[in-house]
């Protein structure tokens, strides 16, 4: 048998599940309830945040209302098929291949004929007991200005029985007579801390072991997506095999400085040390972790660091495991928050100019020994202005 990645197998089934959503979910649900669903939607936000979960549930919804524990009665259940013909139909639209539920491409399906195509079968009642013809069209922002006027007309005066949900990362790109005709829903990117809270659920039902601060870690690297959280989870419990899921795993895995040695590398910064944090770097890149990867790490270190000096270890900013908090809390005494600030400027700025450099290891390595020699540095500007600005000099 296949198998199903956790991205799919772990898809919302109930407006409840779309982690990080629920003010959209709540607004839908309020809709249906109210019988005022309108004829055309806009989802935007970035990737993995949910629209498409969130579309393909509002579809069950119109065409399969009993299969979704959290969706509100419909005003007219013997409209509706009975309950095992709902749930062929919600099975059908969560794969996707649902008669009545049409899910378009847009960026594969742009040119204006295809909109045309899309129209003349709008025009269609739809089939096997459905109530609504509903068009799920994804990354509609690819579409031709052709195909948007195309389309335009029978999005302002659809049939009654047809629903349009269009979905997109560039909502800029969609024009705006085609906004002015849906309603828009931002969806945001999904906090650290729930990614993180909804990775540990998958991880106890799939009965695998894993440290807290794996899971931390993983719903980080995620940034806001939760797909591409649980894409990085699959990686790491392929390469674990039956073992416990551990931060030196996904260090392996994903090619990520060592933890260990990436804080003794920040420690040798922060007590200016020079030789050792060029030594630190050195070893970091002989196991095989990209520059650009150490530097990014470096960055959010120093980040995690500046929130714990900035905002406190109890800030909801930082997202940390129990045992990491300890550590960097210790480590965030040797360096100050103007500190913190430059480093990540500097560390920033490398990332940009090595890109183009013809030797991005030695941008690395001064970058490093300007790190760890800021502090005498800063020193000698402070004499170097205070000297300026003294009567002495003014004398001369």
């Amino acid at each position: 048998m296949s198998y199903t990645v956790l991205a799919r197998r772990y898809r919302s089934n109930a407006f409840d599940q779309v982690v990080g959503q629920e003010p959209i979910a709540r607004t839908l649900r309020n809709a249906i309830a109210t019988n005022r669903v309108a004829h055309a939607y806009l989802f935007t936000g970035t990737r993995g945040v949910g629209k498409t979960s969130m579309a393909r549930l509002l579809a069950r919804a119109l065409n399969a209302p009993l299969t979704i524990t959290d969706c509100p009665p419909p005003h007219n259940p013997d409209q509706y098929p009975d309950k095992d013909i709902q749930q062929r139909m919600a099975e059908a639209i969560m794969r996707g291949d649902d008669l009545n539920v049409i899910e378009i491409d847009g960026a594969s399906n742009r040119s204006v004929d295809e909109a045309r195509q899309l129209i003349a079968n709008a025009g269609l009642a739809p089939t096997n007991q459905a109530r609504y013809k509903i068009y799920i069209i994804d990354e509609v922002h690819m579409l031709t200005r052709e195909a948007f006027n195309a389309l335009l007309k029978t999005m302002e005066e659809p049939p009654p029985h047809v629903k349009f949900i269009l979905c997109t990362t560039e909502a800029h790109k969609v024009p705006v007579t085609i906004q002015s005709r849906c309603q828009r829903f931002d969806f945001r990117s999904i906090p650290a801390a729930r990614i993180a809270e909804h990775l540990a659920s998958v991880l106890q039902d799939e009965g695998i072991e894993a440290d807290a601060a794996v899971v931390h870690q993983i719903a980080r690297l995620g940034n806001g997506s939760m797909r591409d959280a649980l894409s990085l989870l699959d990686r790491v419990i392929a390469a674990a095999g039956n073992e416990p899921l551990s931060t030196r795993l996904i260090d392996q895995v994903l090619g990520l400085p060592d933890q260990d040695l990436l804080a003794s590398l920040v420690d040798a910064i922060a007590d200016g040390h020079v030789a050792a944090a060029l030594q630190r770097t050195a070893d970091l890149l002989d196991r095989s972790v990209a520059p650009e990867q150490l530097v990014e790490s470096l960055i959010e270190r120093f980040r995690q660091l500046m929130l714990i000096r900035a905002c406190g270890p109890q800030s909801d900013l930082i997202q940390l495991s129990d045992d990491a908090l300890r550590a960097a809390v210790e480590q965030s005494h040797k360096l100050d928050v103007p500190a913190l600030v430059y480093a990540i400027a500097l560390c920033e700025n490398l990332a940009r100019s090595a890109r183009s450099s013809a030797n991005p290891r030695a941008l690395l390595d001064a970058a490093i020994a300007r790190l760890a020699l800021a502090e005498k540095m800063t020193d000698v500007a402070d004499l170097l202005t205070a000297g300026a600005s003294s009567p002495e000099k003014k004398k001369l």
